[in-house]
């Protein structure tokens, strides 16, 4: 008797598939179950019923989508809170600067101011001075 040479992918017909129950007399017979989990009688055989949602599987669905639609609500609380502290900070982060920008504006004037002031008592003690001299 020939045995099938079996190739990677595809299965040996039922009919060939040996076991160790079948003491050896000859190819074991294939049951009506193993024929419809055969890949060649799939196209044939009638689509298995699927079961309809159990209640506990339908309030596990209704508890996630609550634990979700409240983690989503505190997520976007969260964000919104972020995104008012950021604003707070950069409105004081403009004030800040503008402040600064001021003090600076008037730092320069009162250096300018400070640096005629000198100029200008630098030419009264020269003044004085050369009275004194001369």
């Amino acid at each position: 008797m020939k045995e099938a040479t079996q190739t990677p992918g595809k299965l040996a017909p039922p009919a060939l598939n040996k076991r160790g129950a079948n003491n050896g007399k000859g190819p074991k017979q294939t049951t009506s179950q193993e024929m419809e989990r055969t890949p060649e009688n799939q196209d044939k055989s009638p689509p298995t019923k699927k079961k309809p949602p159990s209640k506990a599987s339908t309030v596990e669905s209704d508890l996630f989508e609550a634990t979700t639609a409240g983690a989503s609500r505190e997520v976007s609380t969260l964000l919104a809170e972020f995104a008012e502290v950021i604003s707070e900070r950069a409105a004081a982060d403009i004030s800040q600067m503008k402040e600064l920008e001021d003090i600076l504006t008037e730092a320069r004037s009162l250096e300018s101011y400070l640096k005629e002031k000198k100029n200008h008592l630098r030419q009264t003690l020269a003044a004085i001075s050369a009275k004194l001299l001369g």
